[in-house]
């Protein structure tokens, strides 16, 4: 089921202006790579400007620029740049991130989910298959590439042993995995990490309160859990909808072909895989009842001495499903004979994170310049300027069209910027605290909510996201004179009600005060 990449022909019109400006975009290690001594550079000229930002409690806060030319803060930059400023921001967002990929890595390597995949395939009635495919590609970001390397391959293979065009089973499921890359019926993923624990560090450095409007504390991985299980379902049947409606009837009548080498034979599960199928459903309950003994017992609620109840099993929610992740995961590749030996499993965990040396540069430069900025009273500064502007504007009292106003600017970025967390790092310290200065009730929660909305809808419509070129290659395996900008115009559907939607269910959450997660 692989495939070799061949170059897309050029988009022409608005796709073909769009694939234009994206590659004048650096990549985001060099944005931030500039960013970095820009901000010293900056603040150095700068250096004891006084300025007057609100507090958490809306009182007058007065602050000043740092004067980084100072040999005392050319120290702290050095003193700070590896454990600080990298490794320790956000209390350690690295750390956590990296446990997720290792233990999502053993399901992920070991077969699980592709078996899954499989068996869910034979399951469903010909008439939900653009429903499963949706639903199954939103829910393929707890395994960040299987669901671009497995499921869409899967999904073609699928619709043509129905003999049904391969790339109506493959937009529908590269709409789920891409379009709805942030929504998900499992609490603490990666986006829950990533997205979670940077905005409470992006709140924290400016002193905006990381709680809801109601003065409720956050969770970082689960503070938007109930806005992404809603959104799983509302995009499952939008996507659906847009399969149906627009999809099927764009390829009824094109012909396919079946490339070689293609077996279809390979949907169906072979006795290791029904193995360890087998052994993942028994598994299920071991994992259950080791959750329940650490739930139960150290990790049970307790009052502390300020007669606070403390609950430890949330704060480790994401080790917690971690675990089962492990659990399972070894199980089934056990029984299915993947794993013959232990190094078996530490290979699988070494195979996930193989993949994030970019990840590990983007982050050391990017954390060090948001270290800096706001070390130095730079990120304060412009989020007092921004919120100004925007009090002038008079949306203070318009908080809707602040929401709407948020995911359209963060859409359009993501034609020309790709990549959840470079994006994120740019706009989140300057949004989250911004935002709440102007309106009190845009709580990172709700700014953070808003910003995945927008991250994902605009996935698929650009020929910059990492894997639009691997899908492409996918879907002409069975259609060689498909384009770049055919691959868009097939896509744009799912966009655009997707975005809708999406907004208008965030719009909901925030109207009716529904909280977004725990």
């Amino acid at each position: 089921m692989s495939a070799t990449p061949s170059s897309p022909t050029p988009a022409s019109g608005f796709a073909g202006w769009i694939e234009r400006v994206g590659h004048k975009i650096p990549d985001p290690v060099l944005i931030f790579m500039v960013l970095w001594p820009l901000t010293f550079a900056i603040g150095g000229l700068m250096g004891g400007h006084r300025f007057t930002t609100q507090g958490a409690g809306g009182q007058p806060v007065e602050q000043a620029i740092k004067p980084l030319f100072e040999a005392e803060q050319v120290r702290w930059i050095f003193d700070n740049a590896l454990l600080q400023n990298w490794l320790g921001f956000g209390g350690g967002v690295m750390a956590v991130i990296l446990i997720v990929m290792m233990a999502i890595g053993v399901a992920e390597n070991g077969g699980l989910l592709s078996a899954l995949i499989k068996r869910a395939g034979h399951m469903i009635p010909e008439r939900f298959l653009g429903l499963l495919l949706v639903f199954l590609g939103i829910m393929s970001s707890l395994a960040t590439d299987a669901g671009y390397l497995i499921l869409i391959p899967l999904a073609g293979m699928l619709y043509a042993s129905l003999g049904k065009h391969p790339l109506i089973g493959m937009a529908a499921a590269f709409a789920g995995v891409s379009a709805g890359f942030s929504a998900n019926l499992i609490p603490g993923t990666p986006i829950d990490v990533i997205v979670g624990n940077n905005a409470k560090a992006f709140a924290e450095a400016q002193g905006i309160p990381f709680t809801r409007a109601d003065g409720t504390p956050l969770n970082a991985a689960t503070m938007n859990y109930w806005f992404i299980v809603v959104s799983t379902f509302l995009l499952a049947g939008v996507g659906a909808w847009v399969t149906k409606a627009f999809v099927e009837k764009r390829f009824a009548h094109q012909p396919f072909t079946l490339p070689e080498g293609v077996d279809l034979g390979e949907l169906q599960l072979n006795d290791a895989e029904r193995r360890g199928l087998r052994a993942t459903l028994w598994s299920l309950p071991v994992a259950g009842l080791v959750l329940w003994g650490l739930i139960a017992g150290p990790l049970a609620a307790f009052t502390n001495k300020d007669g606070r109840e403390v609950l430890p099993y949330l704060n480790n929610v994401i080790l917690l499903i971690s675990l089962v992740f492990v659990i399972t995961g070894t199980a089934y590749g056990v029984a299915a004979g993947r794993f013959k030996k232990s190094m078996d499993v530490v290979q699988a965990m070494v195979g996930s994170l193989n993949t994030m040396g970019y990840v590990l540069v983007l982050t050391f430069f990017c954390y060090n310049f948001l270290a800096l900025l706001n070390h130095s009273g730079l990120g304060s500064l412009l989020t007092a300027l921004g919120a100004k502007a925007l009090l002038g504007m008079g949306l203070q009292g318009a908080p809707l069209l602040l929401l709407v106003g948020f995911v359209l600017l963060t859409a359009t970025i993501n034609l020309v910027i790709g990549g959840l967390t470079s994006k994120w790092m740019l706009l989140g310290p300057i949004f989250v605290p911004m935002l709440y200065q102007v309106n009190p009730a845009m709580t990172p929660d709700v700014v953070a909510a808003a910003y995945r909305v927008a991250d994902s809808s605009t996935n698929i419509v650009t020929p910059l996201m990492v894997y639009a070129g691997v899908v492409l290659a996918f879907m002409r395996r069975y259609q060689p004179s498909f384009t770049a900008g055919d691959l868009i115009v097939t896509m744009l559907p799912y966009t655009v009600a997707f975005l809708v939607s999406w907004t208008a269910l965030l719009l909901a959450f925030f109207a009716f005060n529904i909280p977004f997660g725990f």
